[in-house]
């Protein structure tokens, strides 16, 4: 596995009342590299991600495509040599979990390209980026058709899912999200994702990346290669804002509830309640913003008030 953190040489300067202090000192920085992922050999994205977790990653963004959706249509993933490299360079050692490792003949490994095996029957996916990656923020696809596309290719009713979440549970997840982010605590340089059960506030797994989509798509991966999808009953905090590329994940995956730190976008929250997803954001200290589907989140003898505030 490639390194998550780097350290590296730095100027610190500290400005007080009439002077400052320079010093030369170490600091921790978050690894930024990228990441080819294949199918059956043929090159089908890349990202930027921090290293670690990167068959979850690739099992996620498959799940977040509509390509697959279930774990069993998830066949195998390994290490390959690096961009342009044959099969004859392939890592030696096949990977199906979350800590793959790959190693070459001369024993070098870039492990920043990933070949994945799907199932025998599963349709393998198109390289045409026009026609397979409408959902995601770079394509300059947005609208009404990608939110038609998701729901026509989603395979879960995250609409018809029960669960409800207590407001004050909410209101803690950031902070439990923050504890949980072992490499943050170096570097201050990484999102997160978590994903907890929204009746118990039990937290089942939580990445973290340079990307707020790649830590998405780690957990969704770590749902789909533990055959927990779709992730009925739960909520998944991210530190971030709330895209409508973190959204469109979140229907795919079959998760009810999306609650964000910061502010979602216009297209995100037109993705959530045509879903029937519920969207919180800006979950700060003791308020919190629902865009919708509110009714699953309870407040006590909170009520919605009619028409807006200062109306």
């Amino acid at each position: 596995m490639g390194r998550i953190t780097v350290r590296t040489s730095i100027t610190r300067i500290v400005l007080n009342d009439d002077d400052a202090v320079a010093r030369r000192r170490a600091d921790v920085l978050a690894v930024e590299e990228p990441l080819e992922i294949r199918v059956a050999g043929k090159p089908l994205s890349v990202t930027m991600r921090t290293p670690g977790h990167d068959v979850e990653l690739a099992a996620g963004f498959l799940v977040s495509e509509g390509i697959i959706a279930a774990g069993e249509e998830f066949r195998s993933a390994i290490h390959c040599g690096g961009p342009g490299a044959g099969s004859s360079d392939a890592g030696a050692l096949l990977s199906i979990g979350p800590a793959p490792v790959g190693v070459l003949a001369n024993g070098e490994n870039t492990y920043n390209v990933l070949d994945v095996a799907l199932a025998a029957g599963i349709e393998l996916p198109s390289t045409d980026i026009a026609r397979n990656f409408y959902t995601t923020s770079s394509c300059g696809v947005c609208g009404t058709a990608s939110i038609d596309a998701i729901e026509k290719n989603s395979r879960y009713d995250v609409r018809a899912d029960p669960a409800t979440v207590d407001a004050g549970l909410v209101q803690r997840l950031p902070d439990l999200l923050r504890d949980g982010q072992a490499v943050f605590e170096k570097t201050g340089g990484l999102h997160a994702a978590a994903l907890f059960d929204a009746a118990t506030g039990e937290l089942m797994v939580l990445r973290e990346d340079v990307g707020r989509h790649n830590a998405v798509d780690k957990v969704v991966g770590w749902a789909l290669l533990n055959d927990r999808l779709p992730m009925a009953g739960t909520v998944l905090q991210v530190s971030g804002r709330a895209s409508f590329e973190l959204v469109q994940k979140a229907v795919m995956a079959g998760i009810p509830i999306l609650s964000a730190v910061s502010a979602p976008s216009s297209l995100a929250v037109e993705l959530a309640t045509s879903a029937g997803l519920t969207l919180i954001g800006f979950v700060r200290g003791s308020s919190m913003n629902v865009y919708s589907s509110p009714a699953r989140v309870l407040a006590g003898r909170a009520r919605v008030l009619a028409g807006e505030e200062g109306g």
